[in-house]
């Protein structure tokens, strides 16, 4: 790739990813005034990876318009770095979403999900006490719960609903528990449960207390976690093959800007 060619892509990659960074981080302060503490916790990693985007480009920038071996070095080392960042991150995430698929129950749409059938690491942070109270009351402000019934208005829709796993979980005992359901909110709880499981025991038709102390909530919730690090992993192996071109293309502009020092 010619010297011109090489630091225009590179200079102009870079000339948007700046944008793209302040983006990031107006994104990041929009977070922190507008979303309650169980959003709050995304407000820094947002911000730092805005900065270090907006960082990586001001150098990318700077090489390429200035034809600087040093700079590009510099970029070249930390996009490395980036890269094999990503490629950690992503087998890793892989390898732990890589179980765990939820259970069929007769006479049901959708699945319920066992804590046992998760990764060690989704065990040790979602038995976690400090973890789990966070997440908790995270679910108890979301709602989920309380808009069954609304969505629901007979005990027919409720039986025939496709629940999702937080609903499924959280919001109503495991079936094995053998309650019946008044309602998509209301289960009748003088029957004596089936199982002896002790969801069967934990489980309330109160509001703030539902299943939430439930294991069925906490793999509910591991199922969540899963889906969510499995879509982050394939946004990382695209991110990463796109990283790699420029990379090999700020290899092509360093080594041009060199060659071109040398001229002199």
């Amino acid at each position: 790739m010619s010297t011109g060619v090489s630091t225009f892509v590179i200079r102009w990659i870079n000339f948007v990813t700046m944008f793209v960074a302040v983006g990031v981080i107006v994104f990041g302060v929009w977070i922190s005034i507008h979303h309650d503490g169980c959003r709050k916790s995304l407000t820094l990693p947002v911000l730092v990876l805005g900065a270090l985007i907006f960082v990586i480009s001001i150098i990318g920038f700077l090489g390429a318009l200035k034809n600087s071996s040093i700079l590009l070095w510099m970029y070249l080392i930390i996009l490395c770095l980036i890269l094999l960042g990503i490629l950690v991150f992503t087998v890793l995430a892989f390898i732990i979403t890589n179980n765990a698929s939820g259970h069929y129950v007769a006479g049901l749409r959708f699945k319920e999900y066992h804590l046992q059938d998760y990764n060690k690491w989704f065990l040790n942070e979602l038995n976690n006490t400090h973890n789990w109270k966070h997440l908790q009351s995270c679910l108890v402000k979301a709602d989920d719960c309380i808009n069954l019934s609304k969505k629901y208005k007979t005990l027919k829709q409720y039986k025939s609903a496709k629940l999702t796993p937080i609903e499924a979980g959280c919001c109503r005992p495991p079936s094995q528990c053998g309650y019946p359901a008044v309602n998509a909110s209301h289960y009748d709880l003088s029957f004596h449960p089936l199982s002896p499981v002790k969801d069967c025991k934990l489980y309330k038709n109160s509001k703030v207390v539902k299943c939430y102390n439930c294991d069925s909530c906490k793999a509910a919730v591991a199922e969540y976690m899963k889906i969510e690090w499995r879509v982050v992993a394939i946004f990382n192996v695209v991110l990463f093959v796109v990283l790699s071109i420029i990379y090999f293309v700020g290899c092509c502009a360093r080594r041009n800007a060199a060659s071109s020092r040398s001229k002199y």
